[in-house]
Parts: structure tokens; C-alpha cells; sequence
């Protein structure tokens, strides 16, 4: 008979526990300019703060391509990895796929996946929230993705051929992440003859994010903001290179003598 209370006690607290799930779950909607923000109860308190680095990030992408984004876009604050593993899985068709600790966000042309930022520094092992700038950078990073997306022929990047170097490239160039020492770095695996022979190879290895950035930032001086911007709707290296008038050994040829000059 003493058993009783324990049982009724937890018949009460099933349903009420599936009840705080549900509602800490749940999508709560804001629509904000040019966007639609997607956040559950436990970013309440966080979003002001997040609206200020999306807004930033959005300024900043639509400055530096001298236009707006084309379409409005969504962004989820997700809560948790799992959260994220979850939508990644569906989004790309890989069921069994689990992310890789560094992961944090990924946008393309329709939507920007986030884990709530507050929460990198328990669920990643290379971003803080802490570190303002760096998370100012990535987020507007992702931006970068969303822009890139909405002009490319292949608006999620799942059909491109060559130019992982361009589109990751762009997005670290755009953002500010191809900083002093990242150039650095480079130029150093430069003067010790290090450089992928390839540009399909820039973004591979230690230095991507580095060879990528410095890439497009050759890019931009040397072709100008203009040609640049004109690059975002090929989705192919014979394109880009075609667009650009140049062969893969000639524009490697003059990135070295570029950043030599850096």
C-alpha cells in the first residue's frame, strides 16, 4: 500500500514532463527584417543578443556585395547538437550523419542553422561566445553562405564541381576570418614551398581557411569587386576560370607573387 503514492505521484509527473518537452521544442517565430527568426523557450533571453550579431552580419554582407539579399531567409537558434544533428540529417539525406565537434552553423540560399551560441563553449571545441569577435565573423560567415546561395545555380552548393575553394573562400574572405594571421601563416608554407599544387587543394588541410581567403582576396584586388561578385552564380571551376579569362596555373602563379607582396 505504501507504493501507491510513488505510483500515483509518477502517473501525475509522465504527462507533465512530455508536456514541458513539447513546449521547449516547439519553434517560436519572430519576423525581422528581411529574415524570420526560429528559436525555442530556452533562447528567450539570448535572441537580443543574437539579433545584434545577425544584424551586423547582415549589414556587413549586403555592404560588401553592394546589394541586398534577393529573398527573405530563416534562421533557427537551435538548442542543442542533437537539434541540429536532426535537421542537417533530414536537409542533406544522410540519416546516420552526426556532426563533428567544430560544427557549429551552416547557411544556404533559403535558411541559416545555428546552435545557440551561448551553448558552443559546452558543445564545441573551437568557438567561445565569449570571444565577440570571432563570433561576430562566423556568424557573418554563414551570411556569406546564405547571399552566395541565393545567386548560385545550385542554391544549397550540393551541385558544384571544383569550387569548394571559392565558396568556403568567400565566406572567410567576406566575413573578416582572412585576418593577419591567417595571411601569415600562409605566406610562411608560401616561403617554405608548401602550396597545394591545385586549387580543388586549397581547401583541404590546416591552412584552408587561410589559402581559400587569400585566394579570393587576390581576387577582389586584382579583378576588382565587381568581376568578383559576377563569379556567385557558377557553380563549376571551368566557369569561374572562363569568366575570369585566365587558366588554374595562371591565377596560382599570380596568388603567389600577390601574397609574397603582402
Amino acid at each position: 500500500m505504501k507504493e501507491q503514492p510513488l505510483l500515483l505521484l509518477t502517473l501525475i509527473l509522465i504527462p507533465i514532463l512530455f508536456s514541458w518537452t513539447f513546449v521547449e521544442d516547439k519553434w517560436l517565430i519572430e519576423k525581422q527584417n528581411g529574415y524570420s527568426l526560429f528559436y525555442t523557450t530556452l533562447d528567450k533571453q539570448n535572441k537580443s543578443q543574437y539579433k545584434a550579431y545577425f544584424e551586423t552580419g547582415k549589414k556587413t554582407v549586403e555592404e560588401f556585395f553592394q546589394t541586398p539579399f534577393s529573398t527573405e531567409f530563416d534562421i533557427y537558434i537551435h538548442p542543442n547538437r542533437v537539434s541540429l544533428d536532426s535537421t542537417w540529417q533530414k536537409d542533406w539525406n544522410m540519416p546516420g550523419f552526426k556532426s563533428q565537434c567544430w560544427m557549429v552553423a551552416s547557411g544556404v540560399a533559403q535558411k541559416l542553422d545555428i546552435i545557440s551560441p551561448i551553448m558552443w563553449d559546452s558543445l564545441s571545441c573551437e568557438h567561445s561566445y565569449s570571444n565577440t569577435l570571432k563570433t561576430q565573423r562566423l556568424i557573418t560567415h554563414e551570411f556569406v553562405h546564405v547571399y552566395h546561395g541565393q545567386q548560385n545555380v545550385s542554391p544549397d552548393f550540393s551541385n558544384v564541381s571544383g569550387i569548394d575553394w571559392f565558396v568556403e573562400g568567400l565566406a572567410v574572405y567576406a566575413s573578416g576570418q582572412c585576418d593577419s594571421a591567417r595571411i601569415s601563416e600562409v605566406k610562411k608554407s608560401l616561403s617554405e614551398n608548401k602550396i597545394p599544387e591545385t586549387l580543388d587543394k586549397f581547401w583541404t588541410g590546416n591552412l584552408k581557411y587561410g589559402l581559400s581567403g587569400t585566394m579570393v582576396m587576390y581576387l577582389d584586388n586584382n579583378y576588382g569587386r565587381e568581376i568578383l561578385i559576377g563569379l556567385l552564380k557558377f557553380n563549376n571551376i571551368i566557369d569561374v576560370l572562363g569568366s575570369l579569362g585566365t587558366t588554374e596555373s595562371e591565377i596560382l602563379n599570380e596568388w603567389k607573387k600577390y601574397i609574397k607582396d603582402l
